[in-house]
């Protein structure tokens, strides 16, 4: 559970200021005080519920027979659940998307773990024989023992460079200790613009596949009104390098976070139409994947 420092605790205390003075003049002492503990229970989730979503992780993962890990990194220490039945078959990795970054458009969380963690309900579809689920950095992790999970980690500087070098430790020290070789990456909203960031940097990645996929972090911010997320590295800038990896993106026709032109540009700018594919279908950001990755999730890319 991360701490709150005083300044960021009245930071937030004060988006419900003008909530706070209109139920003053209509409520006793006893209502302001239950208004503002309402307010503070809406503003520190993490803090209430953090031990709830863990066991909620640790069940999905129990119930797919995927074992929980920690992974030190030269950054971050990274949260992951593996599965290893066959030491001459490749690794299926899934990286979860940003979590509870925000709880509201301006203002971040105080513990970006994700309250439903998609990438891991998918992980725990996938029937493969070697699955690796990583969270992102500071998502499930003691912040108290974590000095660098600062909130830009998982608002700003979420794609940065010291995030893509821990997910490749921590891919590399599980490959070490399964002796696999060959990877497919998949990743899930936020996560899919570290899985293509990843890919660039590495030989060894036989697929990738993206599932609501931040591809385009630059123009979705600008088009929507949202800051830049100063300190990221840009998916779009290494695109051309995936040429060789087969690939299929995956948006959602409901889908009103990541429009599905974020990965049709993405595509484009891999620059081969032989080996990247888009498909479009029947999801929102969040609901209906998991219907469509019970059909789809065997079916690994291939160039033509």
């Amino acid at each position: 559970m991360g701490s709150t420092k005083p300044k960021e605790i009245k930071e937030r205390l004060s988006f419900f200021y003008p909530l706070i003075i209109i139920y003053q003049k209509n409520l006793n002492n006893f209502g302001v005080y239950f208004i503002l503990i309402v307010c503070i229970l809406f503003l520190f989730p993490s803090c209430i519920s953090q031990n709830m979503v863990v066991k909620r992780a640790n069940k999905i993962a129990r119930e797919s027979s995927l074992q929980s890990i920690f992974i030190k990194t030269s950054t971050f220490k990274l949260k992951g659940y593996f599965r290893f039945t066959n030491f001459k078959k490749p690794l299926t990795v899934y990286i979860e998307g940003d979590g509870l970054a925000y709880l509201h458009r301006n203002m971040p969380s105080n513990n970006p773990t994700p309250r439903n963690p998609l990438a891991l309900r998918l992980a725990g579809i996938d029937g493969s024989h070697n699955v690796l689920y990583l969270a992102r950095p500071c998502q499930y992790v003691n912040f108290k023992r974590e000095s660098l999970c600062k909130t830009a980690y998982w608002t700003q500087k979420r794609f940065s460079k010291e995030v893509i070098i821990s997910v490749n430790e921590a891919i590399d020290k599980m490959l070490l200790k399964s002796m696999l070789e060959g990877i497919h990456l998949v990743g899930y909203s936020g996560g899919g613009a570290v899985a293509a960031l990843v890919a660039a940097s590495r030989r060894d990645v036989l697929s990738l596949r993206t599932i609501a996929g931040y591809m385009d972090h630059v123009s979705l911010n600008k088009r929507v009104g949202v800051s830049p997320l100063k300190g990221s590295l840009d998916p779009i800038k290494v695109a051309h390098k995936l040429k060789s990896i087969p690939q299929i993106h995956y948006s959602g026709k409901k889908d009103k976070v990541i429009p599905n032109w974020v990965a049709k540009k993405f595509s484009h700018y891999v620059g081969n139409n032989n080996c990247t594919f888009t498909r479009l279908t029947n999801a929102t950001h969040s609901k209906g994947w998991q219907k469509l990755w019970r059909k789809v999730w065997s079916r690994i890319p291939a160039c033509r």
